[in-house]
């Protein structure tokens, strides 16, 4: 089967990955720009002892899906840097709230006392869950923040859930689905009545079915259970992230897998024969394409056949991101931490803080990632500042809020233009309708990568190899 895959960020690399190890033959991967990784981008300055990254720097290794990611890491030989959960980077994670820095708890003892910015305990929040019932979904969703606040209170969904989910995708909790981004926690309090009581029945109920269900049959990878023994929390890659794209690619072409950059596809025809893709102003007859492209890129290439395939693509919304990396000279951090994250209902123009420089060794640098935008990206930048304007608004609140009174020596500003996808309420079902769409039509087309899967750098990895592996063999 010729099978050709559309985008070459970390999904669709880890597509064209999957696909020689499964079938064996030479494929082509096509990108629209001129490099391999999407949003990873490293930037490292040996020079300077600094490394800035535009998109994420760290990776979880957490379950099945932590596993299969340290699994293609080994196989391509990349040096890991690893954070072990004792690091004060794993430790401390902070709020700014109510004009005050605030350190969440990170032990059993955080939660009888009063924390800021909490008014009360938070074993409170926990005995909520305990004695408030489970109440039927409708359409078997709500977003996270109703959920958070009938299960644990109004002041755990402001200044825990909130931020958390500004974290994980730039997102207002008040819209993104509990069903999707937390489908564990949804599903035990729809089975057992309290997330609380759901985790400590399923906790003795279920023991790890990972390792046996086809994906480890042989066993876990060596360095998932080196993780597992030295207790990290995450790891970075030496060099950068962006290293692992970029090894991706040259592990691939080393085997006969083409990876055209700069080559875009305007157009997918289906036929009961494959797809003829427009490339270039050339057709090129394929007879299956993997789509790692964000949907709203997918949806104009389907729209002349599938207008209403087309259409449910572009249910899925998007939202821009302003990434500003910043080293300063000296260490200036008053307390150290994997970063900070500032809850909506502060009302400022930034989402959050990561202290890069905490997380990993890089001399006598203060090195911070401010991240602005997201779901608010209209509301505190819609006149399109310059990034003149931005940096300075960047400097000013890490210096208010961190006590900073330095200027930044090096900077970078990036404005990533619909670089996350928001799953808003009813988005599993989105995800279902649309490969429901695809297998009735019998359309020779799988989709992977963020829109679909989840936003993290295991779950498009992840993503890719399901697809692949759904593929038949003949």
């Amino acid at each position: 089967m010729t099978t050709a895959v559309l985008g070459g960020g970390l999904s669709g690399l880890s597509a064209g990955y999957y696909l020689l190890r499964r079938f064996g033959k030479p494929l082509t991967i096509y990108e629209a720009s001129p490099r391999v990784g999407g949003w990873v981008r490293s930037e490292d300055r040996k020079d300077r002892n600094f490394i800035f990254e535009s998109g994420p720097r760290t990776i979880r290794p957490v379950g099945l899906p932590g596993a299969n990611t340290l699994e293609l890491v080994e196989e391509l030989k990349l040096e890991v840097t690893p954070i072990r959960r004792s690091h004060v980077a794993a430790r401390n994670r902070m709020l700014y709230a109510k004009g005050q820095l605030c350190m969440l708890p990170n032990s059993p003892k955080g939660l009888f006392g009063v924390m800021p910015p909490f008014t009360k305990p938070l074993y409170r929040a926990l005995f909520k869950d305990l004695v408030t019932d489970s109440k039927k979904a409708k359409l078997d969703d709500e977003s996270i923040y109703s959920f958070a606040e009938r299960r644990f209170g109004k002041e755990i969904a402001d200044y825990a859930i909130s931020p958390m989910i500004c974290g994980i995708c730039a997102g207002n909790a008040r819209e993104i689905s509990v069903r999707f981004l937390m489908e564990g926690l949804f599903e035990k309090e729809q089975k057992y009545g309290g997330v609380l009581k759901g985790t400590l029945i399923s906790r003795f109920k279920d023991k790890t079915k990972d390792a046996k269900e086809g994906l480890f049959a042989e066993g876990q990878p060596k360095l998932y259970a080196q993780a597992l023994q030295e207790k990290w929390a995450m790891y970075g890659l030496q060099g950068g992230l962006e290293i692992l794209p970029k090894a991706m690619r040259k592990y691939l072409g080393e085997r006969d897998v083409n990876v055209q950059l700069s080559h875009e596809c305007r157009n997918l025809n289906f036929s009961s024969s494959g797809v003829r893709m427009t490339i270039k102003d050339a057709d090129v007859p394929v007879e299956h394409v993997i789509s790692s492209l964000p949907a709203h890129k997918l949806a104009p290439l389907v729209k002349q056949q599938h207008p209403s395939l087309s259409a449910q693509l572009l249910d899925i919304p998007y939202v821009d991101v302003l990434v500003v990396n910043m080293q300063f000279q000296g260490k200036l951090l008053k307390q150290d931490g994997f970063g900070l994250l500032v809850p909506p209902v502060e009302k400022l123009p930034i989402l959050g803080v990561i202290f890069d420089s905490c997380c990993f060794e890089m001399g006598e640098n203060t090195v911070l990632t401010v991240m602005m935008g997201g779901h608010w990206f209209d509301q505190w930048f819609g006149d399109r500042p310059s990034p003149k304007q931005i940096l300075d608004l960047a400097t000013s609140q890490v210096q208010k809020i961190l006590q900073i009174s330095e200027e930044p020596k090096f900077s970078r500003v990036h404005t990533l233009h619909k670089c996350i996808p928001q799953y808003t309420v009813g988005h599993k079902h989105r995800v279902e309708s649309i490969r429901n769409y695809i297998k009735t039509y019998k359309l020779p087309l799988s989709l992977c990568g963020a829109a679909y899967d989840g936003v993290g750098i295991n779950d498009v990895i992840l993503s890719a190899r399901r697809q692949v592996e759904s593929l038949p063999l003949s």
